[in-house]
Order: C-alpha cells, then sequence, then structure tokens
C-alpha cells in the first residue's frame, strides 16, 4: 500500500521511532519508494542524532543534557508546518490502492463478531483508558491543575499522583514539546531561569518549582535516556546489553536457591504467594498500566523467583508488552532493565540471587507505604 500510495507523492513523511521493528522498516521501505522518505525525530527534547554516545547512568545523561540541551529549547515544533504552501492535491486514491485495500462498510465493522474474527490475543481484554489526543489533553490538564503540586508523594501506592501520560506519548497522541510547552507556561517559566550549573542534579537546573523539576526529570531526562539506547546501544532490548557488573554479579549468583521459582502462568494470572506482587500483575492486567513505584518492586521479585536473570528479563518484557499500553516504548523497556542494573550502580552488601544489583522486597514497601487499600482494590480475581 505504501508503494502504491508513494508513485502519487512528491514525499513520504514518516517517524522516526528507535524502538521495535520500526527502525527496519523504515529503512527496507525508504529504498524501495519512487520519492524521498524523510523521517522526523519527534520522540523528545533533546534530538536522537545529536550525540552517538550511550550513556551508562541517568546522572551522565542528565549531566550532558544541561550542558547541551539549551541548544534544542528553541527548536519547538510548527503548529501549522505547511502553513502558506500550495501543494497539488490528491483527488482519488491510487486505482492499485482502491483495488487491493478496498474500504470496508462501516456495518462490518460495527459488528462485534468482526473483532472476534481478527487473529488476536483474545484473552487480552480491553481496558477502560481510552485513547486519542483528546483523551491525552484531559490527562495533561488534570495532571497540571489536580496533580504536579503533591507529584512528589507519587511513590504511594495508594495515591495515584502521577501524569499517566505514557500511553499517549508511546502512541503519538501527545508529544513532549507540547507536555513541556503546558508546564512553562503553567509555571510563567523563561530561559532565563535556567541554571548555569551543569552537574547533574536533579533538581534546580530548570528554575521551576520543585514538583515540576521532578517532573522534568522523569519527562526528559529517565524517558530520553531511554530512546538513546534505543537508538545508540546495539541490542537495547537484549540481556547482553546490559552493563559488564551486573553480567557478571548476576552469573556469579546464578545458581543461588530461590525462595520460590515460578512459571510464566503463574506470573501472568497473578499466582505468587506474595499477596503485593499479586495485586501489581492484577493493576496491570485490569488497566494496562503498574502504579510507578510498584513497577520496580514487580520487576525486581520476578528476577528472584526466576531460575535464571535471562529467563526473568524475557519474563518481564513478554508481560509488559501483552498488557502494558505502553508495551514496546524504549522508555517502558529501559525501565525493566533497571531492574537488572541498567542506569544503576553496584549496591551492597551483596545478596544472594541479587548480587550487587540493587534489592527490593514487598515487605520493605509495606513498611515504607500504605498498601492496605491497593491490596483490597487490585485483589485477584477468585481461582484467577
Amino acid at each position: 500500500m505504501l508503494e502504491s500510495l508513494a508513485a502519487s507523492a512528491c514525499l513520504v513523511v514518516a517517524d522516526d521511532y528507535p524502538g521495535f521493528f520500526l527502525p527496519q522498516l523504515l529503512n527496507s521501505k525508504a529504498e524501495r519508494l519512487p520519492v524521498l522518505m524523510e523521517g522526523v525525530d519527534s520522540n523528545g527534547l533533546f534530538p536522537l542524532d545529536a550525540t552517538q554516545q550511550v550513556f551508562p547512568t541517568a546522572y551522565a545523561f542528565r549531566r550532558f543534557l544541561q550542558k547541551t540541551l539549551p541548544g534544542h529549547l528553541f527548536a519547538m515544533p510548527v503548529v501549522e508546518p505547511l502553513a502558506g504552501v500550495e501543494l497539488p492535491q490528491l483527488t482519488e486514491l491510487p486505482s492499485a490502492v482502491q483495488k487491493n485495500w478496498p474500504p470496508t462498510p462501516s456495518a462490518v465493522l460495527a459488528d462485534p463478531q468482526t473483532l472476534d474474527q481478527l487473529p488476536l490475543d483474545h484473552r487480552i481484554k480491553p481496558v477502560e483508558t481510552q485513547g486519542g489526543w483528546k483523551e491525552a489533553e484531559f490527562y495533561l490538564d488534570r495532571f497540571l491543575d489536580e496533580r504536579l503540586t503533591r507529584y512528589l508523594e507519587r511513590s504511594e501506592p495508594e495515591l495515584q499522583l502521577s501524569s499517566e501520560l505514557s500511553p499517549f506519548l508511546h502512541f503519538g497522541q501527545i508529544s513532549a514539546h507540547q507536555i513541556v510547552q503546558r508546564l512553562f507556561e503553567h509555571e510563567g517559566w523563561n530561559f532565563d531561569r535556567l541554571s548555569h550549573e551543569t552537574r547533574g542534579k536533579k533538581s534546580g537546573w530548570w528554575g521551576l518549582s520543585e514538583a515540576a523539576e521532578s517532573f522534568l526529570d522523569e519527562l526528559v531526562t529517565w524517558r530520553e535516556v531511554g530512546f538513546n539506547a534505543a537508538r545508540h546501544l546495539p541490542g537495547y532490548d537484549r540481556y547482553s546489553s546490559l552493563p559488564d557488573w551486573a553480567k557478571k554479579t548476576l552469573a556469579e549468583h546464578r545458581h543461588d536457591p530461590r525462595p520460590q521459582v515460578y512459571s510464566f502462568e503463574q506470573f501472568e494470572q497473578a499466582r505468587t504467594d506474595d499477596p503485593l506482587w499479586n495485586a501489581a500483575q492484577t493493576q496491570l492486567v485490569r488497566e494496562g498500566k503498574l502504579h510507578n513505584y510498584l513497577r520496580m518492586l514487580w520487576g525486581k521479585k520476578i528476577l528472584e523467583w526466576s531460575p535464571d536473570a535471562e529467563t526473568a528479563l524475557q519474563t518481564m518484557l513478554t508481560l509488559n508488552d501483552r498488557y502494558a499500553l505502553d508495551g514496546r516504548d524504549p522508555n517502558s523497556i529501559s525501565g525493566i532493565f533497571w531492574c537488572l542494573g541498567r542506569y544503576d550502580r553496584a549496591w551492597g552488601p551483596e545478596r544472594p540471587i541479587f548480587g550487587k544489583i540493587r534489592y527490593m522486597s514487598s515487605a520493605n514497601t509495606a513498611r515504607k507505604f500504605s498498601v492496605k487499600n491497593y491490596l483490597k482494590d487490585y485483589a485477584p480475581a477468585a481461582g484467577g
């Protein structure tokens, strides 16, 4: 279809997205098209190819951003880039497209049986969250008006204070530029408020409120370091791409006895002996998302209950890609790899199974936060 449409086009504009199979798809198609294909990098504030460097930690990337990002902050996308440009209009679709890909009658699309007949995994049920740019703007408005002032409390499992914009960013229904611009307007920010210090500090560089600085550290530093890996780290979504120290310590503890070893099906169906982990997995399946703090615990416990780290990684990736609304996104993938040491450092004391990987436990989480209502809200279905 793309080749047939391109035959009537003067230019093909594509999304230069570094994750999943999209880079290979664009490269293979660009060679076969009769016209130029332009890939537009709209992934974040910092252009993917403005550096070829791979960053070992979020701190290193943050420090780099503080030195280089100011030069890109004025390069905001134009709202109407083709305003005033006259282009020939396509009056009808090419005959090859009409012949090979005829439109589906609306009555067929409205029939529930149409979806049932498609080759999908029908065990994966729809979630309540609706997509689209209008819904994305609603989430952004709600975050700025109701949640931003309490954003520093977002680790509390019983509170939902994150923006919940990750799925909308993943599907291109809102952009990081749009979010940042709205945040600047909300905070009355101007360029003169940027700090001249570039030491990689988490707060104080933007010249915004503490909550807004913390949010931008998630949106810009942590999100975009994942995109940096997707672009420049070979096999960024494979076990071999973990830092050497992490692979070494995990290999040294590969044969440590596990307190429990669960099958993939037991993980998927939230059938472990840990009520808090089960609740987190149940939220993922029901809603297509995980509470931000519990997402880290979720991954750490999968490592503890798997026969080895490679199996744990595959379990995390499969569950994330199957159920999370932002599955396959470089940002969610980097979060999974963080559970195994990427962007982190070696920790002590050295522990069984984890070695020098940062340790987390459900018991410590329950002592640190109130989880009673979370457990109640996401109790797995009986027999599920």
